[in-house]
């Protein structure tokens, strides 16, 4: 029976990020990664033609809008700046409630600014991508003595503080990785949000006003970041200092 967990033990055979030139072929000894390219190869070359992008010039950035339920994502050719927008796919399950992950068994998603760090071609949910929580961020901000891991976008509809799409959208978010990764794109930004965080969002309106609320400050802070990609649709270039703020810096 499959435990409904995102914890997904990684062997030998879980592939690194470490920018090889062949990871594309290296992805594709595993079965379930010539069927998603396979099944999602004509779908994907579509898309980034009708956006300008090439196949071999590909680069991806990817958000989460958690009140959403939404993982957008963005693409370019790696010579340019600004990133398009190019699917929207839907979160389909949930846990936890809005805010950061701060520990072990929360249920919580996270919140902040994250790359992928590995590619599981064999995961327990057909396909999945580990995100690098906790960050520098999320471990200077939380006083736990266990704060989690294994978080992962990944199959299967089912999630304790996951991103969940359906094995179906996966393989397309899987494909659009690899093929960033065979480009030797070094990070993969994946940026996860409460929410949409404008003006004329509900959530925003009724929760950003309060100066002494912890929880109000640190999404604050994330909207800096929010604020300034959808100027400009670029990587965010940012450090974290040793509050665990986000230091947003503007591209020169």
């Amino acid at each position: 029976m499959k435990i409904l967990t995102c914890i997904v033990t990684l062997t030998l055979f879980a592939s690194t990020i470490n920018g090889q030139n062949n990871f594309l072929d290296n992805q594709k000894k595993y079965k379930r990664v010539q069927n998603a390219f396979k099944d999602k190869k004509t779908t994907i070359e579509n898309k980034l033609e009708t956006n300008g992008i090439k196949i071999n010039e590909l680069n991806i950035l990817l958000i989460a809008y958690k009140q959403e339920s939404q993982l957008i994502v963005y693409a370019k050719n790696k010579n340019e700046l600004g990133y398009k927008k190019v699917e929207t796919y839907k979160i389909c399950s949930k846990s936890g409630f809005l805010g950061p992950k701060r520990e072990q068994g929360d249920y919580q998603v996270p919140e902040g600014y994250y790359h992928i760090n590995r590619f599981n071609p064999f995961s327990s949910f057909h396909l999945s991508l580990g995100i690098n929580y906790p960050n520098k961020s999320d471990r200077i901000k939380s006083n736990a003595v266990n704060r989690g891991g294994d978080i992962f976008i990944h199959g299967d509809c089912v999630t304790i503080g996951c991103l969940p799409l359906t094995d179906d959208k996966i393989k397309e978010v899987y494909c659009y990785s690899v093929l960033a990764k065979n480009n030797l794109q070094g990070n993969i930004p994946v940026y996860i949000y409460p929410y949409k965080m404008t003006k004329t969002n509900h959530y925003y309106n009724c929760q950003m006003n309060n100066e002494n609320n912890e929880l109000i400050k640190f999404w604050k802070n994330l909207k800096t970041g929010y604020d300034l990609f959808q100027l400009n649709k670029e990587e965010l270039n940012f450090q974290i200092n040793n509050q665990g703020n986000y230091i947003i810096k503007k591209n020169s």
